[in-house]
């Protein structure tokens, strides 16, 4: 993983978001790295999922500088946008499939959008990405409604990865699932990342995930990047909202012994 400045493919500096007259973020500053899976965490309402939409362009700003791939994108014209929007894939919270959709249209949706393709490329291609987040070819003529939830979360994972993106946004991408679905879908999110070498950018509340998977974590408090850091940083704050959360009684047991031995 790369870790300097020079290194970001997403900046954020000094971000302001109001959400119905609620000051949600405020002066922001966040860096995603080249190749790195940063978790991004804070309290329910925090404006986690805000800062995603703001950065991809589904929600507006009051002020502040958002950069992807070293472009303002404030200042950045529609074609530079829309190639901007094909190198970065986004795992929306539920999955947020078109439910009168097949599955196998899901994934195809962004491919149909960006690139000319023929018929039979285009369903080749969407079944490759089926199989590449470890699920069968027959589940293409499926529906939504006939999934399970860690198929969803495949489908939706498969659609975001469908145009080979270089970042991956994930929304609360475990919630819901069981522990072991969890497991396995975090598995699924490093293995990717290591094939691939994309940089991901998690919200997450999913202290296990964050453990298993992430490179760096940011906190989000209070409208602002209270910490960031590596998770030997985060279980050594002494902020009392990152002692609660990392020290409180939904900490895993195992990463308390591990830590302290």
């Amino acid at each position: 993983m790369a870790n300097g400045p020079t290194d970001a493919v997403i900046r954020v500096r000094d971000v302001v978001v109001d959400v119905e007259s609620h000051r949600v973020l405020n002066g922001i500053d966040v860096d995603l790295y080249r190749g790195e899976i940063l978790g991004f965490v804070g309290a329910s309402g925090a404006g986690k999922s805000v800062l995603t939409r703001t950065i991809i362009g589904l929600m507006p700003k009051r002020q502040g500088l958002i950069e992807a791939f070293g472009v303002d994108l404030d200042k950045a014209n529609d074609s530079q946008k829309r190639t901007i929007d094909r190198r970065w894939g986004v795992l929306f919270q539920q999955g947020a499939l078109f439910s009168s959709l097949t599955v196998g249209k899901n994934v195809e949706f962004p491919i149909r959008e960006y690139l000319r393709l023929s018929n039979r490329l285009t369903t080749e291609m969407a079944i490759a990405k089926l199989e590449m987040v470890g699920l069968k070819p027959d589940v293409y003529r499926d529906y939504p409604s006939e999934l399970s939830g860690g198929m969803i979360k495949r489908v939706a994972l498969a659609r975001a990865l469908a145009l080979d993106p270089e970042i991956l946004f994930l929304d609360e991408p475990t919630s819901g699932l069981d522990p072991i679905s969890a497991a396995e879908f975090d598995q699924l999110i490093l293995t990717l990342q290591q094939t691939l070498g994309i940089s991901v950018f998690m919200v997450t509340h999913d202290l296990d995930s964050l453990h298993r998977a992430c490179d760096r974590i940011a906190v989000l408090g209070d409208g602002k990047i209270i910490e960031a850091g590596t998770m030997e940083k985060m279980m050594a704050s002494q902020h009392p909202w990152l002692k609660s959360y990392f020290h409180g009684v939904r900490a895993h047991a195992d990463w308390q012994v591990a830590v302290k031995g």
